[in-house]
């Protein structure tokens, strides 16, 4: 069976569903983040690296599916916590120039103390593997982990979206993202904002890293680092300034690079980065303050 305007299969289309639900959370994750602190984590891909090596061992020694999983947020929310602690906040009142640096410190140390840690060769998660087999629905096999994705996705959206529009904590949130300086003025707790920013963007990450996981169970030192690069762009071309714009560029990216790596022919895959990267040039020349961010900017005369 396939999909009728694209002549794709009923499972690529559903794996693309799931890359762009995986790619919309790492862009709300990296959004919470940029909202508070004017700050684009590259880290934030070895945040989801650090979880995955937390999978992977725990199934080697002899953990099950749950416990691996409540390690790898456990890992993953620590790691946030000590970043927010010994680099956003010592350098908080920096230019954003050497807080992007640092983050870029940060991340490269990560990779390499996993590199020395646990060598290049990588380590495979093989006990969250049953997900990866195909389940029959309607005469089609669609991955289990597309359909799980997809579904996990959604109920993380649509709970962060409750939190920020229901509850007072994300009111002052959203109100940091606007004018962190003003609501501060307001009486926004500076200091309380950040710390529930960094740790919810963690959270999205452990569970980004359960997904990417289960998906790749080979965890190497680079592992999310591409996908991260990716959605970084994805985020831009959105419209870096508003959560739901990024999340939207976050998800199209993904569900662009989902569609093309399924419609391309196997000896031509290693176009697909080009493909989509071009892409996102053509977006920013067109809509440079992105392709989903519709608010309207007053001229200062």
């Amino acid at each position: 069976m396939t999909v009728a305007f694209l002549n794709l299969s009923w499972p690529t289309f559903a794996e693309a569903l799931s890359l762009g639900g995986i790619y919309a959370l790492m862009a709300v994750g990296i959004g919470l983040v940029f909202g508070v602190l004017r700050l684009v984590n590259f880290a934030y891909g070895q945040l989801i690296m650090a979880g995955a090596y937390a999978i992977a061992y725990s199934s080697q020694w002899g953990w099950p599916t749950w416990g691996g999983i409540m390690l790898c947020f456990a890992v993953v929310l620590a790691l946030s916590t000590a970043m927010d602690w010994l680099v956003f906040r010592p350098l908080r009142g920096h230019s954003p120039a050497v807080m992007l640096v640092a983050t870029f410190a940060v991340a490269f140390l990560l990779q390499s103390i996993a590199m020395l840690a646990f060598g290049q060769l990588g380590t495979v998660a093989s006990s969250i593997g049953p997900l990866n087999q195909p389940w029959d629905i309607g005469g089609v096999l669609i991955r289990k982990i597309a359909v799980v994705s997809i579904a996990i996705a959604a109920f993380c959206l649509v709970l962060l979206q409750l939190l920020l529009t229901r509850t007072s904590v994300g009111l002052h949130m959203r109100a940091a993202s606007m004018d962190f300086r003003t609501s501060r003025m307001l009486g926004v707790r500076a200091n309380r904002v950040i710390s529930l920013a960094v740790l919810l963007s963690g959270a999205l990450a452990a569970v980004v890293a359960v997904m990417l996981t289960v998906q790749s169970p080979l965890v190497t030192p680079d592992f999310a680092l591409r996908d991260t690069i990716v959605v970084l762009a994805g985020v831009v071309v959105g419209g870096l300034n508003r959560p739901i714009p990024a999340t939207l560029g976050g998800f199209t990216i993904g569900f662009a690079t989902g569609v093309l790596g399924g419609a391309l022919p196997t000896n031509q895959s290693q176009y697909l980065p080009a493909l989509v990267f071009a892409a996102v040039i053509l977006v920013l020349l067109v809509r440079p303050r992105g392709l989903f961010d519709f608010s309207k900017t007053v001229e200062r005369v």
